[in-house]
């Protein structure tokens, strides 16, 4: 999703809800796979809130609809009685709050959830049904067609698990009921924010908030765009005059790609590079440095990190650590456009898995 802020465990619980799909992975007998073929999406029934709040008795509520008001000019009654239909939503609080110390991160469950083989052949059916928007995105923002399919086969299994959340109560509710955590006035701040860019996405489309369905965070579509990220970067792809991330997925292709371009997607760049690590050097030190590819080449080798296939010399990257629980951990060089992916979602196990998907949605269809 495009909420970077995100913690992995939000992510892993997203995923927990798809298993059913992912875990009828099946074989194919003899020669070439049958053809796939991209299924309709299914209709969903709104999660109702899990009870009524009168928000508009919350003084924080009052501030940010005399905000509202002052800042973007909505009516006040108008919001009142928009927020009086708000449902408050406990298993959003739930869902954020901080998971209890448990196993180890292991890289080898976490990419077997994304790159099976239902994902992959959905994947080669999303590509060829949509190929020509694909083209258009990949000649006009340079990203490979094979990394938007992984992006939105990652988030919604290509539209099948958009989520049922009404957003208006999901982000309503963090917004003003986050959990008690450390960092919790900071993201209750967050949240106001994609309220209010709920109502002004709402008003600029004409539609109806409550009409807006997602996930437990209030992402949504076909590519789990927050509303924040949907006034920033969501293009008018297919050109009828809306943004439609929920049932235009030529929509949705077009404003993955100028998600990644607008946070440093590099044209015909590679991501990653596979690297292995001297435990007897100072490679540690490049281990939390942050989502940026920083480091030279030269400084990473002198540390004891080494590339197997060797990069260019004047790319920078970061060196990528993905824990494997009791087995040896993976090591890879990211590089910038591995960082732009994280930048849909702040986890080196969310960057790789769309990366390792494109590579076998990629082969996959050119079997």
């Amino acid at each position: 999703m495009t909420s970077s802020f995100f913690s992995s465990r939000a992510s892993l619980f997203a995923l927990s809800s798809v298993l059913a799909l992912s875990g009828c992975a099946f074989a194919h007998e003899g020669g070439k796979k049958p053809q796939a073929t991209v299924k309709a999406k299914k209709v969903v029934k709104p999660v109702q809130g899990d009870e009524f709040a009168n928000f508009n008795q919350w003084r924080d509520v009052a501030d940010f609809i005399d905000r509202m008001a002052e800042k973007n000019g909505f009516d006040k009654k108008e919001l009142q009685n928009t927020l009086s239909k708000t449902h408050y939503v406990d298993s959003a609080i739930q869902l954020m709050k901080p998971a209890p110390p448990g196993k180890p991160k292991n890289w080898a469950a976490y990419r077997s959830r994304f790159v099976e083989p239902v994902r992959i052949d959905a994947g080669v059916a999303f590509w060829n049904t949509y190929a020509d928007a694909l083209t258009r995105a990949e000649k006009l923002y340079g990203v490979p067609a094979e990394i938007i399919v992984a992006i939105i086969g990652v988030e919604t299994v290509y539209g099948r698990n958009t989520g049922n959340f009404r957003v208006m109560d999901a982000i309503t509710t963090l917004a003003f009921a986050y959990p008690d955590t450390p960092n919790r006035s900071t993201r209750m701040a967050y949240f106001r924010g994609e309220l209010e860019n709920t109502l002004l996405f709402a008003r600029d489309e004409k539609i109806d908030p409550f009409s807006l369905l997602g996930s437990y965070a209030g992402a949504i579509g076909w590519p789990q765009f927050m509303p924040g990220s949907i006034r920033k970067f969501a293009v008018d792809f297919d050109g009828n005059g809306h943004i439609d991330l929920r049932n235009s997925p030529v929509d949705a292709i077009g404003s993955v790609a100028n998600f990644l371009v607008q946070h440093g997607w590099r044209t015909g760049e590679p991501a990653v590079f596979p690297a292995t690590v001297d435990m007897t050097e100072n490679w540690q030190r490049f281990i939390g440095q942050g989502l940026e590819a920083k480091f030279s080449v030269a400084e990473l080798k002198a540390a004891g990190v080494t590339p197997t296939i060797e990069p260019p010399s004047d790319m920078l990257f970061g060196l990528v650590d993905l824990q494997n629980g009791a087995e040896a951990s993976e090591y890879w060089l990211g590089a910038p456009n591995f960082f732009a992916i994280t930048q849909y979602n702040r986890s080196f196990f969310y960057a790789m898995s769309v990366i390792d998907l494109s590579r076998a949605v990629r082969a996959a269809r050119n079997y």
